[in-house]
């Protein structure tokens, strides 16, 4: 079987994870990977012996690759030139001008939430419209509290009989850890409502109505959110649990197991052996789910720095039509994954 050839234009918080992931696909294979400057990240991954062929993204850094004696492979054209597809994991705004030259040289490409929505052909979710990405040249990913957020509602609607609208609370961590340049200290930060989650949601699911508000946090490990549904028939704790244990993407867990709150699974994440503590899957208290009235209430927690990767793989099957439907292409990336092997 001829391997899809898969290039990661940034190495930072999400193009390190994309490069594992991508090294994890039984059907993909990493060409390398291409940066603007000898970060920190790529000081670690020469000091790792270079696992991924590195090419420069801008040739004005050339001299301090080779200061930092870091081998370069190529620039970034010879990289998207060998590669089935991009995947971009740069700062925001940076990938409209990589697109441009995935363009030029006729190679899809799928970005990151942080890019305008512009920037592509579909906003992309795995799980809730896989279909629309069949075939697209360029698609967007949700940003990793819309990702996680929409795993959970999709998978009511997909289970319980349909959900007609959601009311979220986002208690989101205010930086990736090792970041500097957000100092909220002893202080809580509102948003104005609605936060783009809940608008980016109804973009996915326009089916649903939604609402939210977001509390910036002064912590660096994961989101919670608080999700409140309703279908259009009642959704009973039952039914959403049921519905929630089956997912391979979720993890219901019990604070009686030590699951009290963001840090648990981060630390658990980290016991387990995970590279960088990282999870895939988000996390979803069983002792939260409660009924009201004829509303369900419920609260996941989103790991910030890898839970976009198993949907950003789903985009690759979907651009490149590997798999024709959501089933097959996500039960393939969890497969190789190895998500929901803890069931």
């Amino acid at each position: 079987m001829n391997k899809v050839k898969v290039g990661v234009l940034g190495y930072g918080i999400i193009g390190q994870r994309l490069c594992d992931g991508v090294t994890l696909m039984g059907d993909m294979e990493l060409v390398g990977v291409a940066n603007r400057t000898p970060n920190l990240s790529i000081r670690a991954l020469k000091e790792r012996g270079m696992p991924y062929d590195l090419y420069m993204a801008d040739p004005q850094y050339a001299d301090a690759f080779a200061e930092a004696g870091v081998p370069v492979s190529g620039t970034v054209e010879d990289l998207i030139n060998t590669c089935d597809i991009l995947l971009d994991a740069t700062p925001a705004g940076v990938g409209a001008e990589n697109k441009k030259l995935c363009e030029k040289l006729g190679k899809p490409c799928i970005f990151q939430g942080g890019e305008k929505n512009d920037v592509a052909d579909v906003f992309f979710h795995g799980c809730a419209n896989y279909e629309k990405g069949l075939g697209k040249h360029f698609l967007k990913l949700t940003s990793c509290n819309t990702t996680g957020l929409i795993r959970a509602v999709d998978c009511l609607d997909r289970e319980c009989g349909g959900v007609e609208r959601v009311a979220i609370t986002i208690i989101r961590r205010v930086a990736d850890p090792g970041d500097y340049h957000r100092g909220l200290t002893n202080a809580l930060k509102i948003d104005k409502a609605p936060s783009h989650q809940a608008v980016d949601l109804m973009t996915i699911m326009p089916h649903v109505e939604a609402t939210g508000i977001l509390v910036h946090t002064p912590v660096t490990h994961g989101h919670i959110i608080t999700v409140t549904a309703q279908g259009k028939d009642k959704i009973t704790k039952e039914m959403a649990l049921e519905a929630f244990k089956k997912h391979d993407r979720i993890r219901v867990v019990r604070i009686s197991e030590g699951f009290q709150g963001n840090a648990s699974f981060f630390r658990y994440a980290r016991d387990l052996g995970n590279n960088r503590a990282d999870m895939y899957e988000i996390g979803l208290w069983e002792d939260s789910i409660v009924e009201y009235g004829d509303q369900i209430m419920f609260a996941i927690y989103i790991p910030q720095e890898a839970v976009t990767i198993p949907e950003t793989l789903d985009g690759v099957r979907a651009a490149l039509c590997m798999q024709d439907t959501m089933e097959e292409a996500t039960k393939k990336t969890n497969d190789y994954l190895g998500m929901g092997k803890w069931k």
